[in-house]
């Protein structure tokens, strides 16, 4: 389908699964019973980063889970925040739950924000808060825009690419906390590290962090 006939059908038959577009009826869960049956899920998948102890997943990045995310994040699909906010929080109640003092979320940086007109991250991590009926707190300021991480190529690219782009907006929210993070999509976990070290740097106790999705092998 191209981007202008998902978006009109978005706009005529609001009620389609958000990965194989099919129609479903409204008021059911926006994610099908046969796409929920054979997602690709991330259960047991779990990773270190330099910074952080422990990354969970929903699932993994691929097939129509990874176009469906590129609806959400770059084509306005911002709707579909509730449903991939219910699998994230899913994986942290059944993986975290109980760990963490504080919830928040990878922010983007403010012109990424001006032009697509939300914060990805910050909706999943909203809905997340929602249905594990937790506080949202912002944490970090990205206090400048930077290449994509997708296009900037090589783990060594990504973490020179993103170094020093996080500020802490009140260090004394973080000091002696335990944080759990919110993002879309990890991958070399560059994004991420660089999140966790700057709240450890600013007095953080451990941050874990909780994704909608793990790309590569993992």
């Amino acid at each position: 389908m191209s981007k202008l006939t998902d978006w009109v059908l978005d706009l005529l038959f609001p009620t389609r699964c958000i990965l194989c577009r099919d129609l479903i009826d409204p008021g059911r869960p926006r994610i099908c019973s046969r796409c929920q049956s054979s997602m690709p899920t991330a259960e047991g998948c779990r990773r270190k980063g330099d910074y952080f102890s422990e990354c969970v997943s929903a699932l993994h990045y691929r097939g129509a889970v990874q176009e469906a995310i590129r609806r959400y994040k770059f084509e306005g699909a911002q709707a579909y925040d509730e449903a991939f906010g219910e699998l994230v929080a899913e994986r942290i109640y059944a993986d975290l739950f109980g760990r963490f003092d504080i919830l928040s979320w990878v922010p983007l940086a403010p012109d990424r924000f001006r032009d697509r007109g939300y914060d990805q991250s910050g909706l999943l991590a909203a809905n997340v808060g929602k249905r594990l009926e937790w506080p949202v707190t912002p944490l970090l300021k990205k206090r400048r825009g930077v290449h994509a991480q997708s296009l900037t190529g090589s783990p060594a690219a990504r973490k020179a690419n993103i170094a020093g782009a996080y500020t802490v907006l009140d260090p004394k929210t973080v000091e002696g906390k335990r944080v759990l993070l919110v993002d879309d999509i990890v991958t070399s976990g560059s994004t991420l590290s660089e999140c966790a070290k700057t709240l450890l740097k600013a007095g953080a106790d451990e941050i874990m962090c909780a994704t909608l999705a793990v790309a590569g092998d993992s």
